[in-house]
């Protein structure tokens, strides 16, 4: 098994190869999000990067999350906290779904041949899932409008650690390296050494910092979210 950690999605373009399978990771909100509602019953999630078409999927009834630079969008019966997709509200539903950046790292990233969402709260089932598949992995980070972030990179680094105690590992690039030594620093209090990150702190200005701690744990979850790509949505194996 091979494996490769795009830090950004503005780099994808760079790390794209043929049949990789690609893990969309946005660990402040998206992806925890994403596989909150799916363990809440959510029957699909349709991923949009634009606020325009998540409206028009409102004007035709759909249910909607929607979030831009953390707050809920006006529009939006959803905003972008795990919290909000409870199981009375989301059970049995498709959800339409847009966020600042997990969303748009799902469009950029969706020509790949398998498309999985990744969070620290599937981290196991998602390693089982690669190791099944096998071939090049490439976790792509969400960040923040295109600038990497530290939590998706920790997501990166604590990921390459499972898989290299499970697998024989291949390193694609230095980035894997980095992530991991980042993870090693931060792995035994994340919630305190992520505390002076950007991203933190854009939570606490908008009254989210509550999500921080969920968004850290570990295997809440045993799912795995894909993207079908004949019908435009997240579904889970």
């Amino acid at each position: 098994m091979i494996l490769d950690i795009c830090l950004s999605p503005a780099l994808y373009p760079f790390y794209k190869k043929e049949n990789d399978t690609v893990i969309v990771v946005d660990i402040f909100r998206a992806c925890t999000t994403i596989c909150a509602a799916f363990a809440n019953g959510a029957s699909a999630i349709i991923p949009v990067a634009d606020i325009e078409e998540a409206k028009q999927y409102k004007l035709r009834g759909y249910p909607v999350g929607a979030e831009r630079n953390t707050r809920k969008c006006d529009f939006a019966d959803f905003g972008n906290s795990p919290f909000d997709y409870t199981q009375e509200k989301v059970k049995g539903k498709e959800i339409v779904f847009t966020t600042t950046n997990g969303t748009n790292a799902i469009e950029q990233s969706r020509g790949c041949k398998t498309l999985l969402i990744g969070a620290f709260s599937n981290i196991d089932a998602l390693a089982k899932k690669c190791i099944e598949i096998g071939g090049r992995i490439v976790v792509v980070c969400a960040g923040w409008n295109n600038r990497i972030n530290m939590e998706d990179t920790l997501f990166g680094g604590a990921f390459a650690e499972k898989l290299f105690n499970e697998n024989p590992l291949k390193l694609d690039s230095d980035a894997v390296k980095i992530a991991l030594e980042l993870w090693q620093s931060a792995k035994h209090n994340l919630l305190n050494y992520l505390k002076d990150s950007e991203h933190y702190q854009r939570l606490i200005d908008n009254k989210a910092e509550g999500d921080a701690p969920f968004c850290l744990q570990q295997n809440t979850v045993n799912l795995v979210p894909y993207y079908d790509k004949v019908n435009k949505k997240l579904k889970i194996y």
